[in-house]
């Protein structure tokens, strides 16, 4: 029979594309491994057109139909049928070696994703944390059984009982120790130095009354018998003098309108006060403003804290202010929707309540005043004077070019604003109510005025009980203490007196009140057009005007 001849001109040469690829016939046992479905698609896209795709083993190299006699007939033990889905590579031994290869790849695969994953657990469970340390303190406490709650209470529900054990911040960095210090209470600088201390560095900018998220710092409040009666809760305003008597009042009203708000107890110390005592002046604010524990006793001087405003017993001063009524307090209480001054309008509501109902005069300043006013009334031809203000002492206005402006500056602004508020009137009816600290701008506005105007002072008065209580000599702040305490009670009578008449403050309903007040400004020098007199505001000008 005729043996057909063996396959001997076999090209090597390589396809120049993947359409000239060289077809292998199908059988059952070929030598090439793709015989039965050659290649696939995937695998003829990883080829490019240098890409020796068609490897050495992969092109026929005996006859197809070789005789199972001959010695090029494949050994049975390294045939392999090549079936659909198979990726078996025929090397003699057995193994698929890209099956290995491809295990391989997805176990790394798999172990880098792993990796990859367990990194994004943990990133968001450190944000998760990060998120509850800032907002959340107390509840990722509560999760790790960490204890850091002190025992500062909110004021609203404290009550005389919590002080029948000793109690403090349990955290030893919260709490704040005074031991240092031999005599309580302490001096308005040293609790400056305190409030220096933990407000050094970074400012927080949260809520005014937000506690840190560490908690709530304070001293020790010890069980003592006796102070079974000691309000839960208090703020304490300390007089010390080394401010003029109407800032140590406007930042008075404000530091009660707070404690009305927190429901807290309200005391004034006078401790440091170089004006005598309070009681010499006002009356007792417990009276005036009892708070939510009426007769309850004010806390002992060595518990009182300056800083921070959540402590316990918290107290302020002139010096400490800083900390408490500025920037922040101004954020927390200013009208956001107003505009320029009338954003501050709620803060002036503090300062007119306060002054109406905690500020009050005593018996005898009462029976001053009520003197002062019924004498101007006497001298008024109408129902409203002007007020001026001027001071000749240790305030000397910045803007003006000299020491200070001169008294015709201020009959000026006098003669305009009456001229604009009492239309019909003359000017020989104007009545001008002069506060001053010296004789000599008295007597400098006098000369302006005295062939037209009306003209009243302390200096000018009938009453010799009044004309005693006229500044003794132009107002040095820093000289004050040098007065004899006496001298300076009856100083501060005065400054009391030349207060209610230029501001109306105190007034009855038919008390005169001022139509308009003339002054200088810390460093603006303007005029107040007041048409029904707007108290609420010369209260808070105070601040700056000291007498």
């Amino acid at each position: 029979m005729y043996r057909p001849r063996s396959l001997t001109n076999i090209t090597s040469a390589r396809p120049n594309a993947l359409d000239n690829q060289l077809l292998i016939p199908r059988t059952p046992h070929s030598h090439c491994g793709r015989a039965e479905e050659a290649y696939t698609d995937f695998e003829l896209q990883q080829f490019g057109e240098d890409d020796d795709w068609r490897d050495r083993h992969q092109i026929q190299s005996v006859p197809l139909l070789s005789s199972s006699a001959s010695n090029n007939f494949p050994a049975e033990q390294t045939t392999r049928y090549r079936s659909r889905g198979g990726h078996y590579n025929f090397n003699g031994t057995g193994r698929d070696k890209e099956g290995e290869e491809r295990g391989k790849m997805l176990m790394s695969t798999l172990f880098y994703n792993s990796l990859l994953a367990m990194g994004c657990l943990c990133a968001g469970f450190l944000l998760f944390l990060i998120y509850m340390s800032y907002y959340r303190p107390e509840k990722l406490h509560s999760y790790l059984g960490i204890v850091t709650e002190n025992t500062t209470i909110s004021p609203a529900n404290l009550t005389t009982s919590h002080h029948n054990i000793s109690t403090g911040p349990t955290d030893p960095h919260l709490l704040i120790s005074y031991a240092n210090y031999t005599s309580f209470p302490l001096k308005p600088v040293e609790y400056l130095i305190e409030c220096a201390k933990l407000n050094k560095g970074y400012m927080s900018h949260g809520d005014y009354w937000q506690p840190h998220k560490m908690g709530v710092m304070d001293t020790l409040h010890p069980y003592r018998v006796g102070n079974e009666e000691v309000c839960a809760s208090t703020i304490t305003y300390m007089l010390d003098g080394k401010v003029g008597l109407l800032a140590d009042l406007a930042l008075l009203a404000q530091v009660a309108a707070l404690a009305r708000e927190r429901n807290r107890t309200f005391f004034v110390d006078d401790t440091y006060w170089n004006r005598g005592k309070w009681l010499d002046h006002f009356m007792d604010v417990r009276s005036t403003q009892p708070g939510p524990e009426p007769g309850c006793k004010a806390p002992p001087p060595e518990e009182l804290v300056a800083c921070p405003r959540l402590a316990r017993h918290w107290v302020v001063n002139s010096r400490t202010a800083k900390f408490h009524l500025g920037h922040t307090y101004s954020n927390a209480y200013e009208d956001p929707y107003a505009h320029q001054l009338n954003r501050l309008k709620p803060m002036f509501k503090f300062s007119e309540e306060s002054f109406y109902n905690t500020i009050r005069l005593n018996v005898e300043n009462t029976r001053l005043v009520q003197n002062a006013r019924s004498e101007l009334q006497v001298f008024s031809q109408f129902d409203s004077y002007i007020a001026l203000h001027l001071r000749r002492g240790d305030r000397e206005p910045a803007f003006y070019r000299g020491d200070h402006v001169p008294a015709e500056k201020f009959v000026e602004a006098a003669t305009t604003a009456w001229s604009r508020l009492s239309q019909g009137k003359s000017l020989e009816q104007l009545t001008l109510f002069v506060a001053t600290d010296s004789a000599l701008a008295l007597r400098e506005i006098i000369d302006l005025t005295s062939a037209s105007y009306t003209v009243f002072s302390l200096f000018q008065s009938s009453n010799e009980e009044l004309r005693a209580l006229a500044s003794p000599g132009d107002y040095v702040q820093k000289k004050f203490d040098l007065f004899h305490v006496e001298e300076r009670i009856r100083a501060t009578r005065g400054m009391i007196v030349d207060f209610a008449l230029l501001s109306g403050m105190w007034a009855k309903e038919d008390n005169l009140t001022p139509q308009a007040v003339v002054c200088t400004f810390r460093y603006v020098y303007f005029l107040c057009y007041c048409p029904n007199f707007d108290r609420l505001f010369l209260v808070q000008m105070s601040v700056n005007w000291l007498l």
